[in-house]
């Protein structure tokens, strides 16, 4: 931990760009028809915008991390806000899907070379005894963005078009450099030899596995194009990962990705826990809104509006989290948050009927506020905090990545789950045949569809609610961490977890 003046005005100015790339993951999927009508895309272009964002944003994430160490998290950080900040620009002036495609594609790669930064900085300027008010902090802005997104997207489409769900950007990112040039210190580098091999094995089998996850329900899980299938890109990332880990295993320099970081229990767990976290905060959206618009006739903002209990909830619950987090109280937390997170899903599924009263859906968004704030901060400290300084970068790229492979994975399960059930429950069409999702019509639906289509989603909803269970299971097995005394700069056990890595780093010739 490096002895920083203004820690907390360093995390605020971070906190700025961290939350405007999150934003950009859900943002857009309320802006899709308004971009459809406004540059003539269809609907399998259109998918493209968000995809395409996505996938440069996860594969690089391994690497990304592991160049904060070498040249410095603040240097990584301010270069990425200001790709992102440009390419945003770029996607609002878009005249063309392709344009527009690209654009998102360089906004993407931007947003991956932020996202370990902030992490990083954060495991580096605070010491152990407040490192878990400032992870709650960051933690909170994860899963309030997540929510905000949809809120934002749908009053700035409504309000000024679809451009301005980038535009938004250039001024937000534009103070967010401001801010970060003045207040993020500027920490010491280490100096690493960088592992090119690693590079390419962890680039490739990111984007095969990403992409094959990702498109699989474009291509009904089947051919691409000649003999180029779905589950040949997936498996063919998995052999290449294999690869990539036996590299690392074996690499007698120094590796991208420090193998020696695993040994640490919790670090292993949170990864396990945040993939689930990202399975189930990606996909259990989808259901739900599409109940709000569908069955209730909503407005994309008034259905995105339903989850305020839940955004309230979970910023105003973060410094107190924090305190908890602090006094040695991350697992318990964990473990009520991953709870809390069941039990609010299971509410849906029993709740998203054709004629619940309105007022009764909150209730379950209340509960996932006060379940986002046992998870995000408490989380993201089990993982860190035996992290030493050098490998800060590395660790965080690590997390991040499951979080987002997480992600995908319940983006592309929910669509499949939701297809099947609707097929299922939905009533046959006249003259015969099931009535599935995309024979759908815009709009609410007609009343004899509404029972039917309720149904499907509240069964939708059981699969992330089944995921997060797992979360909390594994949130049982974590090492529980001590209060560290105000000030001190490591606790003996994050020491000798910290030199027991370091050890091995500097026994590689």
């Amino acid at each position: 931990m490096e002895k920083i003046e203004r820690p907390w005005a360093a995390l605020w100015s971070l906190v700025i760009g961290f939350f405007m790339i999150l934003i950009d993951t859900t943002i857009v999927s309320v802006a899709n028809p308004a971009i459809m009508r406004g540059i003539g895309a269809d609907i399998n272009e259109v998918i493209w915008v968000t995809s395409a964002y996505l996938l440069a944003y996860v594969v690089p994430l391994l690497i990304t991390g592991r160049l904060g160490d070498r040249f410095g998290p603040k240097n990584m950080y301010l270069t990425g806000l200001v790709i992102f900040t440009l390419a945003s620009l770029w996607c609002g002036l878009s005249g063309s899907i392709a344009s527009l495609i690209a654009a998102r594609v360089v906004q993407g790669l931007g947003a991956g070379l932020m996202t370990p930064q902030t992490m990083a900085v954060i495991t580096r300027i605070f010491p152990p005894d407040r490192r878990g008010a400032a992870m709650s902090i960051w933690g909170s802005t994860a899963g309030v963005a997540m929510l905000v997104g949809p809120i934002l997207g749908g009053l700035l489409v409504d309000g000024f078009g679809w451009e301005w769900v980038f535009f938004v950007n250039v001024p937000v990112g534009i103070v967010g450099f401001i801010l970060a040039w003045r207040l993020v210190p500027t920490l010491k580098t280490h100096a690493h030899r960088f592992d090119w091999l690693g590079v390419a094995l962890s680039g490739i089998a990111m984007f095969l596995i990403v992409f094959g996850i990702q498109e699989g329900q474009t291509y009904s899980w089947g051919t691409i194009t000649g003999p180029i299938s779905v589950w040949g890109l997936i498996i063919s990332g998995i052999v290449v990962m294999a690869l990539f880990v036996v590299w690392q295993a074996f690499n007698k320099a120094e590796p991208l990705v420090p193998l020696g970081l695993f040994r640490d229990r919790n670090f292993s767990l949170a990864n396990l826990g945040i993939t689930t976290v990202g399975f189930t905060v990606t996909s259990f959206g989808l259901p739900t809104i599409f109940y709000y618009q569908l069955v209730r006739g909503m407005t994309p903002t008034q259905s995105a509006l339903m989850m305020i209990p839940m955004a309230v909830l979970s910023g105003g619950l973060a410094p107190v989290a924090g305190k908890f987090v602090d006094r040695g109280h991350a697992k318990v937390m964990n473990i009520g948050g991953m709870f809390l997170f069941v039990v609010a899903l299971f509410l849906y599924s029993v709740l998203l009927t054709p004629d619940q009263p309105i007022w009764m859906l909150l209730i379950p968004g209340a509960v996932l506020g006060l379940a986002n704030a046992g998870i995000w901060g408490p989380l993201a400290t089990l993982a860190t905090r035996n992290l030493p300084p050098q490998l800060a970068g590395a660790g965080s790229g690590i997390y991040n990545t499951t979080r987002q492979i997480g992600g995908v994975l319940g983006s592309s399960a929910i669509a499949a789950l939701i297809e099947a059930r609707l097929a299922a429950d939905l009533p046959a069409r006249p003259g015969g045949g099931a009535t599935n999702g995309s024979a759908l019509a815009a709009g609410q639906l007609p009343s004899f569809l509404q029972s039917g289509f309720s149904t499907a989603m509240a069964e939708s909803v059981l699969l992330p609610a089944c995921v997060i269970a797992l979360g909390c299971i594994v949130a049982f097995f974590f090492a529980k961490i001590k209060q560290a005394p105000a000030g001190a700069p490591q606790a003996p056990a994050e020491r000798e977890a910290a030199d027991n890595v370091s050890r091995q780093e500097a026994e590689r010739p």
